[in-house]
């Protein structure tokens, strides 16, 4: 079922993947009471979403490399703040719960629903995964930790965890045309978690641990 709620205040149309996330979604609050690092959010931030894209010449493992640089710098997957030179018109996401098309809403999506005092998306690595590309659909896989909390109600902390982000390239474009999340802990352990801290470690995982940090750099990235 789509979620079209204030459908004249947000454009964005979400399709909830299970009934626990569409019902947590009608306690989702209101974009005016929503803060970002102290001050009010921007739900559009300034992104210009129709930039040049990639040359179609960009290879997997330069892609790899400037994903694991943006992403660790920008967080977008937690802030919004995407690169969308990276992302196909055709774009679509989907991870356990929930389904969004086009980048735009992805980005207004994750940008309301992740508390951003808070929330982080720590990159552990961002590789060519050799096990599941083929020539037609080669994929790259971010590692990441998530952390922090969401706009549901009075607002929930999230106990950390690892996401698995399945990265679909178009081989004829370079860019991305799919989005996949998985999770290292289904979703009942996740809203159990939020719901009852007291669980942690006890009935649900213990939270993942901090990352280490990595030196990293941004390779050279051809625009048309």
């Amino acid at each position: 079922m789509k979620n079209e709620d204030n459908e004249d205040n947000d454009s964005t149309v979400e399709e909830y993947r299970n009934i626990a996330t569409q019902l947590l979604s009608k306690f989702m609050q209101k974009e005016d009471n929503m803060e970002t690092n102290g001050e009010k959010s921007d739900p559009n931030l300034v992104i210009d979403f129709q930039a040049p894209k990639i040359s179609p010449t960009t290879s997997l493992s330069t892609l790899a490399a400037a994903l694991d640089y943006e992403l660790t710098e920008k967080e977008w997957f937690v802030t919004g703040n995407v690169n969308p030179s990276y992302f196909s018109e055709d774009f679509r996401f989907q991870d356990p719960d929930v389904k969004v098309e086009s980048i735009e809403d992805y980005s207004k999506g994750v940008r309301k629903i992740f508390n951003q005092s808070t929330s982080r998306a720590e990159i552990i690595s961002s590789i060519v995964n050799e096990d599941v590309s083929t020539p037609e659909r080669p994929v790259i896989t971010i590692t990441w930790r998530l952390s922090g909390g969401v706009n549901i109600a009075f607002g929930l902390e999230i106990k950390p965890y690892i996401v698995y982000t399945d990265f679909v390239i178009d081989p004829n474009t370079s860019l991305i045309i799919f989005q996949e999340d998985r999770f290292d802990i289904p979703s009942w352990d996740i809203l159990l978690s939020a719901l009852f801290p007291f669980t942690i470690g006890k009935i649900t995982k213990p939270p993942a641990p901090v990352p280490t940090k990595r030196e990293i750099t941004m390779p050279n990235v051809e625009l048309i």
